[in-house]
């Protein structure tokens, strides 16, 4: 389950790759590491164009199933989620890099995959919705309306199956994939869970906490 990704890359790179004409994100820094119940920019859809704007990480749980916030989705065949695979609920969640744990001792050990070493921007098949309730820190609670997102999960490929059986994200990387996923009727947008191939995927980092770049420079583009 990835529950740890980087999006570190320039607020423009964004516009330009996901074609956004409207910024409602406020200042977004490059974030070298995003972890659950945190703000992150999203792509969405708003009366025909698109928008970046920040939401917060993790979905609230289907009925009877605890109370932790939901960030990765897989079983879409759930009247659940069904409900929000709506084209206007989709959205794509830019990213230059997502972690995994390597099953180590006495701890476990982050490894990091990206397209490659260079981290290009790329995007989740994510979901958003509105909600109203508490979120954030027992010390810092955020109480109030909500726009939260997830993202899409399918079986892992090659490269992430021998860190991570169980699964990987749905990562986009054309404007042809980005396009689909926000427009298209649910049954052709759904074609777009699946694994990368393994050649387009490789491992960038192992052991730290957060990613970026070697050089420490935002990706400017995105992946084609």
């Amino acid at each position: 389950m990835c529950n740890l990704y980087s999006s570190y890359t320039t607020q423009e790179a964004m516009r330009r790759a996901f074609e956004i004409a409207r910024d409602s994100a406020g200042n977004v820094p490059p974030l070298p590491a995003i972890f659950p119940d945190q703000m992150a920019p999203v792509v969405r859809t708003v009366d025909g164009e698109r928008e970046l704007i920040r939401m917060r990480w993790g979905f609230p749980p289907p009925p009877k199933v605890g109370t932790q916030p939901v960030t990765n989705v897989r079983n879409v065949s759930s009247p659940f989620w069904r409900a929000w695979l709506k084209p206007q609920y989709r959205a794509l969640i830019p990213m230059s890099s997502f972690s995994e744990y390597r099953d180590t001792k006495p701890r476990k050990t982050p490894v990091w995959f990206a397209l490659n070493k260079d981290r290009p921007l790329a995007a989740f098949a994510g979901i958003w919705r509105p909600w109203t309730g508490v979120r954030g820190t027992k010390a810092e609670p955020v109480e109030g309306e909500h726009l939260l997102y997830s993202f899409l999960t399918s079986e892992p490929n090659g490269v992430v199956g021998p860190i991570h059986p169980k699964a990987m994200p749905v990562i986009l990387t054309t404007p042809e994939e980005y396009e689909i996923w926000l427009t298209a009727p649910a049954e052709e947008a759904l074609k777009l869970q699946r694994p990368l191939p393994d050649e387009a995927l490789q491992i960038v980092a192992e052991g730290e906490k957060s990613d970026q770049p070697e050089d420490g420079r935002a990706a400017t583009g995105s992946h084609a």
